[in-house]
């Protein structure tokens, strides 16, 4: 219960990652906000709630798009009056676009610097006042910026962005013993990458040194150990988590 009196916020946790992350924080005794989008998601958020509460943690569901200010403060303000603390932020919500650069309409250009950008830098100017001492800030990024392929250059631009302010708030932020790090996934085993063509699967499986791509539980685990007590000297970190992809 390494989470215990700790109240943690999951943005984008109606799946994927965001979802996994948001039930192992609450199987380790944490407060956790699960922070949703969209009405389709609302059967997973309640069932994360269940797993949490079955588990011995607390959990509520907010809804909220964070690349809306108001929408963002609502939730911070959201957890502090109902757990009265904010301990651990994790930025998990994404938009993905993925076409060449010279396809990318301007509308899909701010739609996606608006959640995967403006939401994290925001989310982190809300923890510089409102993030106990002490607190854990992990961004989602992805191992993409490393590897310039083709059609991601929007989403590496946004990821690009979220990695290099991460690494600057990190400075601004460590007097107050609050840690701010990057995990960088390559691809992952979620219910959305299934759904991509086998072709491209066994070609990112080809590229780990382990051929193979990644257990939700193995990016959570690293998360995990950002958002505990034990990194308390690790900041301003990019982790990839890819089995040596890159």
């Amino acid at each position: 219960m390494k989470f215990k009196n700790k109240t943690a916020i999951v943005t984008g946790a109606g799946s994927g990652i965001g979802k996994a992350v948001a039930e192992h924080l609450g199987r380790q005794g944490a407060n956790v906000v699960i922070n949703y989008y969209s009405d389709d998601q609302i059967s997973n958020t309640q069932t994360s709630i269940s797993k949490i509460k079955s588990n011995g943690g607390q959990a509520i569901a907010v809804k909220a798009d964070v690349s809306n200010l108001n929408e963002l403060k609502a939730l911070f303000e959201t957890t502090k009056t109902t757990f009265g603390s904010i301990d651990i932020v994790i930025n998990n919500a994404v938009l993905p676009v993925l076409k060449p650069i010279a396809e990318v309409t301007e509308a899909e250009f701010d739609a996606m610097f608006n959640v995967n950008v403006k939401s994290v830098f925001f989310a982190q100017q809300l923890c510089a006042t409102m993030m106990n001492n002490g607190g854990r800030i992990i961004n989602l990024s992805s191992h993409t910026t490393f590897l310039f392929f083709p059609n991601y250059g929007l989403y590496d631009g946004t990821k690009g962005a979220v990695e290099q302010i991460t690494r600057v708030f990190s400075k601004e932020i460590g007097h107050k013993g609050i840690t701010a790090n990057v995990v960088s996934p390559g691809a992952t085993d979620t219910a959305e990458f299934a759904t991509r063509p086998q072709e491209l699967k066994d070609r990112v499986s080809a590229m780990s040194a382990m051929n193979r791509i990644a257990k939700v539980d193995e990016v959570v685990n690293v998360i995990s150990f950002l958002a505990s007590d034990e990194a308390s000297w690790v900041t301003g970190q990019n982790i990839k988590v890819n089995g040596g992809a890159v």
